[in-house]
């Protein structure tokens, strides 16, 4: 065994040995082996075995700018020097935190324009969810604790953020959701839409949103929460009348709505965020990924004034936060990957050209046999297996489908996710034209194998 070959059997066995991976059976994985990566750059990856692949799902979501940005390593590495930590607690803040805290606000729309930090998208999830609490209850609502969210929607994996989350599958493990959390109908017309239009369709599951309203009393409930577009749960794209019924229904009942834009925020659909795109303004916007382009951890939920007037005027002290909220290094980084994402007009890029190009890419595959549809914004994309094209029937082992698909994509060199049996892109902003297609090419030849292999549908 070479040096080579040594090392790397030897981490493996240190992986299996002592570290537990997020969303695993360990046992398989440790049966199976960890793959280890040990470099990036652009948009691709290399294994310890040198072997490279595109990376056509930026890490999970969110490295934007690509990999291998120097001037974000020298952004971290300055702020280091100068002040590698101070807490925001005690009256105090440090220059790079404030500043992005005027950045992403900038970004955000006309009413957001308060940001409060964490280090996550899971501890964004955490932070709104008391948040929302204290406020009707500082506004003499002290009942409206309730909230909504949907089915197969993802909001991070804390006990507030998986029972935020509509995957019963979490929910299963830790008696969850927790006390006062509701779900509804996901806006997913290729699976659940029967014979209706979409837009009809997205105008009925609009409507559960009033329905549970009603249900639970308007006086119990705080705030609907929602992905602009939904990411783990499938890059499920909401038909057209889906938003503007949502922002009327919250509206109607005063109840504050709340876009998730982990995945969807800072330039991943052409805009700097889903609710740009979707052309509605939320009370609360929680924020991670993109912010750094995951270069370091960081996340935040921006706020609405709104919500911060009473929060600043009648709640006083809010007992929450994090040691490391607003760190001025992760901070320094974020500034530098905005910076970059401006000064290379990437979210103009995605909205007029590699968003565009992606669909017609993706759009492509539509006359493939194992194809129900194939749909984007910006670069965010799903491409849904099917069984039968003409009922849209889907095979019986839907995880199976897709998994298998992934492998023979991941084997050829090209990471996807599957979620279910559907095929999702998220790659880097930074993509070439020739790098989708290889992607879609890759994508393709994985159904053709489906297709060959597909045994009883």
């Amino acid at each position: 065994m070479n040096k080579i070959a040594s090392a790397v059997s030897n981490l493996g066995a240190i992986d299996a040995a002592h570290h537990l991976h997020p969303f695993s059976n360990m046992k398989k994985l440790n049966a199976e082996g960890t793959k280890i990566i040990s470099r990036a750059d652009g948009v691709h990856i290399w294994d310890s075995t040198g072997k490279k692949y595109l990376d056509a799902f930026a890490g999970l979501w969110c490295v934007n700018v690509g990999y291998g940005r120097k001037s974000i390593a020298d952004a971290a590495y300055a702020q280091m020097q100068e002040l590698p930590y101070y807490n925001t607690f005690f009256g105090t803040t440090t220059p790079p935190t404030t500043l992005l805290a005027q950045k992403v606000t900038e970004k955000a729309g006309k009413t957001l324009n308060h940001v409060f930090f964490s280090n996550s998208g899971s501890e964004a999830s955490d932070t709104w969810f008391r948040m929302v609490r204290v406020y009707w209850k500082a506004l003499g609502h002290p009942t409206k604790t309730q909230v909504i969210a949907r089915k197969n929607g993802y909001h991070g994996s804390t006990v507030a953020g998986a029972s935020l989350g509509g995957m019963k599958w979490m929910h299963e493990q830790g008696n969850l959701p927790i006390e006062g959390i509701h779900h509804i109908n996901q806006p997913y017309w290729y699976a659940e839409g029967g014979d209706m239009t979409p837009e009809d369709f997205g105008l009925k599951v609009a409507r559960e949103l009033e329905d549970k309203i009603i249900e639970l009393g308007e006086d119990n409930v705080a705030a609907f929460v929602a992905e602009p577009i939904q990411g783990a749960g499938g890059v499920i794209v909401p038909p057209s009348t889906y938003w503007p019924e949502i922002k009327r229904i919250c509206a109607k009942y005063q109840i504050l709505l709340v876009a998730d834009e982990v995945i969807c925020g800072f330039g991943r659909l052409g805009t700097w965020f889903g609710h740009q795109y979707f052309g509605f303004e939320p009370d609360l916007a929680p924020i991670a990924k993109g912010l750094s382009s995951g270069y370091l951890p960081i996340g935040g939920v921006l706020v609405s004034d709104r919500v911060a007037q009473v929060m600043m005027d009648e709640v006083g002290d809010f007992y929450h936060g994090y040691t490391y909220s607003g760190h001025p290094v992760a901070a320094a980084a974020a500034l530098e990957n905005i910076r970059l994402i401006e000064e290379e007009g990437l979210v103009e890029r995605v909205r007029d050209d590699i968003g565009p190009y992606l669909a017609e890419a993706l759009a492509s595959l539509a006359d493939h046999d194992m194809v129900g549809e194939a749909v984007s914004v910006g670069l965010m994309g799903a491409v849904q297996i099917t069984a039968d094209k003409e009922t849209r029937r889907r095979f019986k082992k839907p995880d199976d489908t897709g998994t298998g698909v992934r492998n023979q994509c991941v084997n050829a060199g090209v990471v996807l996710r599957a979620t279910g049996d559907r095929m999702l892109f998220s790659p880097p902003l930074i993509i070439s034209r020739s790098e989708i297609d290889q992607a879609v090419g890759a994508l393709r030849d994985g159904l053709d194998w489906l297709k060959d292999n597909r045994g009883e549908g």
